[in-house]
């Protein structure tokens, strides 16, 4: 019952990722926490969002800017490899609190961005992926930071889903090499790993057919949601 629920999450994580470009870990990651810890609930996401991601990029693979994400993954893969050693040597207990702050300190941080009227050049990826890489191998996640970063570079819809997409693998294979090179990958981690990423796969083919249909209003209040779900759920579980 228990994988059952965690397959079931991944195919609408996969699909809610599918449409808005973000959110399959925030979904998730509450649940991984919950059942394995955050010690193991970590890689095991770092391999299924690889398998999402190579889903959005299969899907939008003629619309991907792939210099911009060249620009991105030139420091945002080394960023996410000095995040996920940083993870690995954080005490027990701290993992859980530090992930739920992130998550809530997003909301604001997002509204911030989204009310500046910027366009980045790929100088400005190159500049931002590094410290963004940092945190994505630190604190899991940083797709609602990536959103407006890729959306200020002038990507909307299927260009932004593919090109954040195929930027995400990048970091997220740096961090699966960091687990795997520190002996935190072992192979029933891979294996869950490979099972919630094959429904995270699906539901990015799912999302695409509905993608064109979801207003910039209800895309904010979904990703602001989600966020704080997710975050007092992890924050829950510090605690308890």
């Amino acid at each position: 019952m228990d994988l059952l629920l965690v397959l079931v999450a991944g195919l609408f994580a996969g699909t809610l990722g599918g449409i808005v470009g973000t959110g399959s870990s925030l979904v998730l990651m509450p649940i991984l926490v919950a059942m394995f810890g955050p010690r193991q609930a970590v890689p095991i996401m770092a391999v299924a969002a690889i398998m999402g991601n190579l889903g959005r990029v299969l899907a939008w693979r003629r619309d991907i800017a792939w210099r911009a994400c060249g620009a991105y993954c030139a420091t945002a893969v080394p960023g996410a490899m000095i995040g996920a050693r940083l993870l690995l040597a954080i005490p027990p207990g701290w993992a859980e609190t530090a992930l739920g702050l992130f998550f809530l300190s997003l909301i604001p941080v997002r509204r911030w961005l989204a009310r500046r009227s910027l366009r980045l050049q790929r100088t400005h990826l190159l500049l931002l992926g590094g410290p963004l890489g940092l945190l994505t191998g630190l604190v899991v996640s940083t797709g609602p930071l990536t959103v407006p970063l890729f959306t200020f570079y002038g990507l909307e819809r299927g260009a932004f889903l593919g090109t954040e997409a195929a930027a995400s693998i990048g970091m997220y294979a740096a961090k699966v090499a960091t687990f795997h090179a520190f002996g935190a990958l072992p192979p029933e981690v891979l294996v869950q790993g490979l099972a919630v990423g094959t429904t995270l796969m699906a539901g990015a083919f799912a999302g695409r057919f509905v993608v064109l249909k979801i207003s910039p209003g209800t895309y904010r209040w979904l990703i602001d949601g989600l966020i704080l779900c997710s975050g007092l759920a992890l924050l829950w579980t510090a605690v308890r």
